[in-house]
């Protein structure tokens, strides 16, 4: 009776078992902690080395680009931070701890997207209607050291970019900067040989598409969890059907599941039993957890409710 004594009272059974299911990860989270540090100290870098060089040369491209870079400092900050919450116990205000900061993170890391891609295509067709002379030399020398910064620190998150939403944020984020840094070194180059400036506008546009492009699924999927919707690649039919596998359940109804945050999923609901088999509902609560931990749900909530609920009235 113990261990049922202690899931209905309270969510440490279920959490040593969130948990439990987390602790081969424990070097994994070393070793994203590490990449998130990495990436702003490289990003801080660049942000400068992009200003002095923009103020120098006067290229608007390598200060909106800066602008840029610095919204990526602040949305690997923000990761960072996000991800520092969720080790944060959970307390009578916030009886899930502050796990959900990290949707609402990944979800302001995407807007934060959005606005930039709007500024970029902005500041890109003012200066088509009026190009400035560039040094088209600094631009790709600048750029070639962003290539360089964005690629590595995108490769930090490549192996866990699928396990988190934040950590799939901040790969997009660096992984297009290195390809928006990969055309401004074009740009600069053809400037440096044709004194074409408009390039610069129009590499500006095309990396303003791009971006929005990475962003938008990013945008979609943040939005959905903070919704309280089911998580992408989650399909309800298939959990329910996995639920009706366990020996004794009939049904199930009211079913739930939504993010705890952007790693941990939660599900709800009745099940229907044969009142003969309440006795066994720990039995087939454990074997449900199980089942349903294979399917990335780590926190689930189960109500019996009973198959002759009419014949058990006229038994009373």
């Amino acid at each position: 009776m113990s261990a049922g004594h202690d899931h209905s009272h309270s969510h440490s059974h279920d959490h040593s078992h969130g948990f439990g299911h987390h602790h081969h990860d424990t070097p994994k989270l070393d070793h994203l902690n590490s990449a998130f540090i990495a990436g702003i100290i490289l990003n801080s870098a660049f942000v400068i080395i992009e200003v002095v060089a923009g103020l120098i040369t006067g290229s608007l491209s390598l200060l909106t680009d800066a602008g840029h870079n610095l919204s990526d400092v602040a949305g690997l900050a923000l990761a960072l931070l996000a991800f520092k919450l969720t080790k944060v116990g959970s307390n009578n205000k916030y009886t899930y701890g502050y796990k959900r900061s990290t949707i609402l993170v990944s979800f302001f890391n995407a807007v934060i997207l959005v606005a930039s891609v709007g500024i970029i295509a902005y500041e890109a067709i003012i200066r088509f209607m009026h190009p400035q002379v560039i040094s088209g030399s600094t631009m790709a020398l600048v750029s070639v050291i962003g290539i360089a910064i964005n690629a590595f620190t995108a490769w930090l998150f490549v192996k866990d970019k699928d396990t988190d939403l934040n950590v799939k944020g901040a790969y997009t984020h660096m992984a297009m900067d290195a390809i928006v840094s990969f055309g401004v070194v074009i740009s600069g180059v053809i400037i440096y040989f044709t004194k074409f400036y408009w390039i610069d506008s129009a590499v500006s546009l095309i990396i303003a598409i791009v971006i929005l492009r990475g962003t938008w699924s990013l945008l979609k999927d943040s939005l959905r969890l903070e919704m309280d919707g089911v998580p992408k690649d989650m399909n309800l039919e298939k959990i329910k059907k996995e639920l009706l596998k366990s020996k004794g359940i009939i049904d199930v109804h009211h079913m739930h599941v939504w993010a705890l945050s952007t790693t941990e999923n939660a599900l709800t609901a009745h099940l229907v039993i044969n009142p003969a088999d309440l006795p066994l509902f720990e039995q087939i609560k454990h074997d449900l957890r199980h089942r349903l931990q294979h399917l990335d749900i780590n926190h689930s909530t189960f109500e019996p409710e009973f198959a002759d609920e009419k014949c058990e009235q006229e038994d009373c």
